[in-house]
């Protein structure tokens, strides 16, 4: 592979210009196919498999009238009134009156006659129930249900509306930050402002593409507004690190003296080499992601792929054309003396007292990953939102007047057949929900026309992220399920927060199933690599270290808490069901980048005579510098985005930013190399039999030197 990618270097290093425009026609065509298909993304997301997606299912093919969406119009009086003042009911009504004639609305409820208003008169609220899906609902409709606030707000009463149909959060980000972080640091690293572009270019041109991509697909396949921001926020990083490691590798090589194509040639056979298999690992773990059996984490994990393929791409083709723009002008100014600085002082460091340093570094992380054991997965409520978002006020509201129960609706699906007395087997299995512990109170049931499907709300005493609430669904499941069985009956729970608990049981079914394939396939990888079997289990052990730290931590910030201003959280809320998964496999590729950048350079330093540990220092000595420059980029480009109002993708952010950096510095930089000079010979070590069956793959460019020089461009034989 070495030597195919050396070829694909120097060609597009010779035909620069073909090759820099081929890429820009790539981003107009894919960008023109965004504009024409792209359509908005979707709030809404199906978990198949699990009751509460039966029961929404069932509800949307016979009784569509409960399956559309639903919000709230939240109104509460000043201190000085209440809701039944003949100014401020005038001022309700005229707002009910209003909604009721926004686009797309089904029915409005009427507080006063449904008797939702709190027992005190200030607070009271009504249901306002779409034809269609929330997905489905327009802008327009939206507006409409907005302005209708204009009366009850004239007569002084604040109003606020849940259910997210109204004032969607919108994502904020700073990639601007990160970017120019990226390129501070680069400069640094490279001592060249136009060796720091390059990166940077690389990975605005291949973004666009992957992004712009990926909107096209909007158009026939349904993405998630997570889908594209993780995406984005991968991709720069990726892109930024692929193309980082090619140029330093060029620099290196036009530091013994290389002409700039030799310098292009080597550099796209050696670190384009480890480029590929690293996208190949992050792109492994990232389809990975299909193993869960959930539509909206597979296409997520599948979109976040493709923008890693397309940095991967282009960081083999597109850097060493741009190297042949800049040419002489990315030269280091200086060849640093081997043996010296900051990067050669602590690995020796960490090899004199190998033991001491693995020993003590794994209590410690053990330590910092702790609150792991506590960790409560969820998915995120209102009561999460900053409080500035109407949703938040509405869910505020709602909870000071009628308990936090209130915003935790429980929908009872009882599908009978029809030769069943309909009105019986509703009864029969519903009659006894208000008895359950734990349930406030529970709604008259209401049927579809034919009598055959029946659905009642139950609201619960609990939150939708409480335990107790968990622990209800189960109750009634169980309870309502061993009534209704005898008569052939389905009884199924479903809501927002009854999908939340599925999608959280889900996900932790998957977990195991997830980490055997991805992690069997990486080390299967790592293994053809460096033709090693101990190489790939530290790298997994490490990793595993890693992903139970950043876990720790985002458990002891977001769920207990703690520090929760410094990440500018609302409120303290569960771990996001889907993040493990999720960021298990997005670290475990960036883990395995880094593993692969640091311990070629050992393989190739042991490949070349010396001694194991003297290859374990002078190989961390030439890849530390480049793999802390990388781990910082990236750390910049993800801490970025925890800034954003969203609460998914602030944890997620976090949770790959402090990942990063426990991997980067802790893991790859510290117990790695302590690790590998305890193991010494042994680290290399593949039976006999498994390395003849193994194919043989040139990471460290052995084949390249042994190979003659080509000829420089336009020379004759």
């Amino acid at each position: 592979m070495g030597g195919l990618l050396a070829k694909i270097g120097g060609g597009t290093y010779r035909h620069r210009w073909l090759t820099l425009i081929a890429w820009l026609l790539v981003l107009i065509a894919v960008t023109s196919l965004s504009v024409a298909f792209s359509k908005p993304e979707s709030t809404q997301f199906t978990v198949p498999g699990t009751q509460s997606q039966q029961a929404m299912d069932l509800l949307e093919q016979r009784f569509p009238a409960a399956s559309g969406a639903t919000a709230q119009i939240v109104f509460a009086a000043p201190e000085t009134a209440t809701l039944d003042d003949a100014t401020m009911k005038a001022g309700v009504e005229a707002t009910l009156a209003r909604a009721r004639e926004g686009g797309q609305v089904l029915l409005v409820t009427d507080p006063y006659s449904g008797k939702t208003i709190s027992k005190n008169a200030r607070i009271g609220y009504a249901t306002v129930a779409f034809k269609v899906p929330a997905s489905a609902i327009t802008t327009a409709a939206k507006q409409d249900l907005a302005a209708s606030a204009g009366p009850a707000r004239a007569a002084g009463a604040t109003v606020a509306f849940g259910g997210g149909i109204v004032n969607q959060p919108t994502t904020k980000s700073s990639d601007v930050i990160g970017l120019l972080i990226a390129y501070i640091v680069l400069t640094i690293t490279f001592g060249s402002m136009i060796a720091a572009g390059l990166p940077l270019i690389n990975a605005l041109i291949g973004v666009g593409i992957g992004l712009t991509g990926i909107n096209a697909l909007s158009g026939i396949v349904s993405l998630s507004a997570t889908a594209p921001i993780l995406a984005t926020m991968l991709g720069l990083a990726v892109a930024i690190d692929y193309a980082l490691f090619i140029v330093y590798r060029f620099r290196d090589e036009i530091g013994k003296g290389a002409s700039p194509e030799e310098a292009a040639t080597t550099a796209a056979g050696t670190a384009g080499v480890s480029v590929v298999f690293a996208g190949t690992t992050v792109v492994v773990a990232l389809v990975g992601l299909s193993v869960t059996g959930i539509p909206f984490l597979t296409i997520m994990g599948l979109c976040a792929a493709a923008t890693v393929i397309v940095a991967v791409l282009i960081a083999v083709t597109l850097i060493p054309a741009l190297l042949g723009f800049a040419g002489s002008k990315v030269k280091p100014r200086r060849v640093k003396a081997p043996g010296r600085g900051f990067f050669a002082g602590w690995v020796t460091f960490t090899t004199r007292r190998a033991a001491f340093v693995v020993v003590g570094g794994v209590v410690v992380l053990l330590a910092i990953a702790s609150p792991l054991l506590t960790m409560d997965l969820g998915l995120p409520s209102a009561g999460t939102l900053p409080k500035s978002d109407t949703a938040r006020t509405a869910y505020d509201l709602m909870t000071r007047g009628f308990g936090p129960g209130i915003n935790a609706p429980l929908l009872v699906v009882v599908d009978a057949p029809a030769k069943l007395d309909p009105v019986a087997v509703a009864e029969t299995a519903t009659k006894d929900l208000a008895k359950v512990p734990g349930v406030a109170s529970v709604s008259p049931p209401i049927q579809n026309a034919a009598k055959d499907v029946t659905v009642v709300d139950v609201i619960p005493t609990s939150g939708p992220s409480s335990v107790a609430t968990k622990d209800l669904v189960a109750t009634i499941r169980e309870k309502a399920t061993a009534v209704a069985a005898p008569f052939g009956v389905r009884v199924l729970v479903t809501g927002p927060t009854a999908l939340a608990i599925d999608v959280s049981a889900k996900l932790g079914a998957a977990l195991p199933v997830y980490l055997l394939v991805v992690v069997g396939i990486a080390a299967i990888i790592l293994m053809l690599v460096f033709r090693s079997l101990l190489v790939p289990l530290t790298a997994v052990l490490g990793f595993l270290l890693t992903i139970g730290v950043a876990l720790g931590i985002v458990v002891w910030i977001f769920q207990d808490g703690h520090l929760a201003r410094v990440v500018a959280l609302p409120a303290s809320a569960p771990v996001i069901s889907f993040l493990p998964l999720m960021m298990t496999g997005i670290l475990f590729g960036l883990a395995m980048d880094y593993e692969m950048f640091l311990v070629s350079r050992m393989r190739e330093e042991h490949d070349r005579g010396a001694a194991p540990v003297e290859a374990v220092r002078a190989g961390y000595a030439k890849s530390a510098p480049v793999v802390t420059a990388a781990a910082i980029i990236m750390f910049s480009v993800f801490a970025s985005y925890i800034i954003a109002s969203d609460l998914i993708t602030k944890e997620m952010a976090f949770s790959l930013a402090v990942g990063v950096a426990v991997d980067a510095f802790l893991v790859r930089l510290t117990l790695i190399p302590a690790a590998m000079a305890l193991l010494g010979r042994s680290a290399w070590w593949l039976p006999r039999w498994l390395d003849r069956i193994l194919p043989s793959i040139d990471i460290e460019g052995a084949a390249l030197e042994a190979a003659p020089t080509p000829a420089p461009a336009g020379a004759t034989a």
